[in-house]
């Protein structure tokens, strides 16, 4: 248990036994006031040991992440995303219908964020949803990159092609 939580338990229960104590209403105001400032150093510090662990787990020189995207989405409907990278599954992701809201309004989910070495690296996307006329869909994509020093960005959008009345999975790196 962090320092800082214990103490704010340690003024919890000083509030409680002054509480019960009989204290004036002012000091009452003061250890709340009190309180109140130690929790948001709590949250201010809690947010600051987590970017810390995520620069410690993901290096930015071999960081790769990989994003999902849509366009309108009439004519696909995301169920699911299998990713894989150099032929290893790294993510498998089931959406509710609260994060397919959200991507039909213009979203972007973060699928992905790993580590991987330089050099080149095959990564493959399979969507499952439901397609056209309401029919069970399963497509995948590709992409070879070659990873250099710094982070990548890679996105994969479902963008609906009105002309061919099919959806369209597009993966691009962001530079």
């Amino acid at each position: 248990m962090t320092t800082a939580i214990r103490t704010l338990l340690i003024l919890l229960v000083a509030f409680v036994a002054l509480f019960q104590a009989g204290v004036s209403a002012q000091e009452l105001r003061s250890l709340d006031e009190d309180t109140q400032a130690l929790k948001r150093e709590i949250i201010e510090l809690n947010r600051e040991l987590f970017i810390l662990e995520e620069e410690l787990l993901f290096p930015a020189n071999t960081q790769v992440v990989v994003f999902i995207s849509t366009d309108v989405g009439e004519l696909f409907a995301l169920d699911s995303v299998r990713l894989q990278i150099n032929g290893e599954v790294v993510a498998n992701h089931l959406y509710t219908q609260r994060e397919q809201d959200a991507l039909r309004r213009g979203g972007v989910h973060r699928l992905y964020l790993g580590n991987i070495r330089t050099g080149e690296h095959l990564l493959e996307a399979v969507f499952i949803g439901k397609g056209p006329s309401e029919r069970d869909y399963r497509r995948g994509t590709f992409l070879r990159f070659d990873k250099g020093l710094g982070p990548k960005y890679v996105e994969l959008r479902i963008e609906d092609s009105t002309r061919k009345q099919q959806p369209e999975f597009v993966v691009r790196e962001w530079e």
